[in-house]
């Protein structure tokens, strides 16, 4: 199915059939000029974003904290603040994921309440990508596309062969050519086809958009990007219910486009216009790689404007260097009082080793960033012990095990003997001590 790009109208230009949505139409967070909600994502007029915009005195009349329980235990049990019509929404099991108290975690980084909203357990893939692809795709239908695409450095690969397969939707997915086996093999399984770039991302990104141009598919990350983004909304939603309907007072998430860090606070704003949450500042700290930190440079200089920059960092998953959601998110974390900090690549598969020692959580190296970053504003005192911070971990470490590969140690290797056992179980206590003793000093 091939479709036109949108000229922009007033809104009183046109009628809407919007059965069972609370969504009216798309507008340019630049200038403001409205859309019809269809598969556009560039303002004619500035080429600024679009975003969804939704009609909360209806939502404020129709949604309940008891609505919302008695939903599926998925994303779809906050369907009414999803850009989406139909009653029957790709379902896959999406969303839910564990919230959970890292007291030893804590404990090391001299806080009191911390929590990790672990998405490295999602379904289908074991991604947050799973949230934002269970919406795109759904939309999708919605507008009649029958094949659908994405540029990916990984996780949304992953997730768009998943859930097309589960939608019965043609696909076909575009990678850099260096992305991780587990990665690459992730999305092989699913049957679709695969295009693997010889570049970055962001030159991938740059042919898709000539690809959704001249064949018409729906592309989640390009022309059906306002109805993605709306996805990451849900790991705002998730984590001030599973506080007991209570926002944090602080969030670390990690930063790729800036598109999940904006959504969460998105997610928790939405909350309070509903009543469903008492309102609360909460602040809004973000990670990147040092290797890929356009975000964090703006930021760290104080402009106004983010420098394209060329990756190169174990984090491939975060690595864009060019975010259409940047500045964004670097005004986010200036109005909200929050941070954002990078991490070197030693320090990031230290961060991925951290978490696993800790909580038994093994996350690919985006977490690893954000669990860097996290450390490394508890140490600078930019987290205050007392808060309730959530750390936002969004991938899995089976994805990138050549990150860790050869930083997580060997087994060791014994006869099947009960001295032999002994020797090596004596060794291993002796290494564990001097490892412990170094840590300390």
């Amino acid at each position: 199915m091939t479709q036109a790009l949108e000229a922009p109208l007033s809104i009183s230009a046109f009628t809407f059939d919007q059965t069972g949505g609370h969504f009216s139409h798309l507008a340019c967070k630049e200038c403001g000029t409205e859309y019809e909600p269809k598969a556009t994502h560039v303002c004619q007029e500035c080429f600024g974003p679009l975003e969804v915009k939704y009609d909360y005195e209806s939502l404020k009349r129709t949604v309940t904290r008891e609505r919302i329980e008695a939903g599926p235990n998925s994303i779809w049990r906050y369907r009414d603040f999803l850009p989406v019509t139909s009653e029957n929404p790709i379902d896959v099991g999406t969303g839910m994921t564990p919230l959970l108290k890292a007291n030893r975690l804590a404990k090391r980084l001299g806080l009191k309440e911390l929590y990790i909203k672990n998405d490295a357990v999602n379904m289908p893939t074991l991604s947050f990508k799973d949230r934002v692809v269970s919406v795109a795709l759904t939309r999708a239908k919605e507008l009649g596309f029958d094949t659908v695409s994405c540029a990916s450095t990984g996780n949304l690969a992953n997730s768009t062969a998943a859930i097309a397969a589960h939608a019965n939707l043609d696909c076909c997915v575009f990678i850099p050519s260096d992305l991780e086996a587990g990665k690459v093999l992730g999305t092989l399984i699913y049957g679709p086809t695969v295009m693997a770039v010889k570049g970055n991302y962001d030159q991938v990104n740059r042919l898709c958009s000539e690809v959704a141009n001249t064949h018409g598919w729906g592309f989640v990350n390009i022309n059906l990007r306002p109805y993605y983004s709306e996805g990451s909304k849900t790991l705002g939603y998730e984590v001030a219910e599973q506080l007991g309907w209570k926002l944090p007072d602080h969030i670390v998430a990690p930063l790729a486009s800036g598109s999940l860090f904006t959504k969460i606070y998105k997610g928790f704003q939405e909350f309070i216009k509903t009543g469903l949450v008492e309102a609360k500042d909460v602040r809004c700290s973000g990670a990147q790689a040092l290797g890929c930190s356009p975000i964090y440079e703006a930021f760290k200089e104080g402009r106004d404007f983010i420098k394209p920059v060329k990756p190169k960092t174990i984090a491939k998953s975060i690595a864009i260097g060019n975010p259409a959601d940047g500045i964004y998110a670097v005004e986010q974390a200036r109005n909200t009082n929050g941070h954002i900090e990078a991490a070197t690549d030693e320090e990031i598969i230290e961060g991925m080793k951290l978490l696993a020692e800790t909580e038994g959580i093994f996350t690919e190296t985006a977490g690893g960033t954000t669990i860097a970053v996290l450390k490394k504003l508890a140490e600078q005192g930019k987290i205050n012990p007392d808060e309730t911070t959530v750390a936002y971990i969004t991938g899995n470490g089976l994805k990138t095990q050549e990150a860790v590969q050869s930083h997580a140690g060997e087994p060791l290797t014994i006869d099947p003997k009960l001295d032999s056992f002994e020797r090596a179980w004596d060794r291993a206590q002796t290494l564990d001590r001097l490892e412990w003793q170094q840590a300390s000093v």
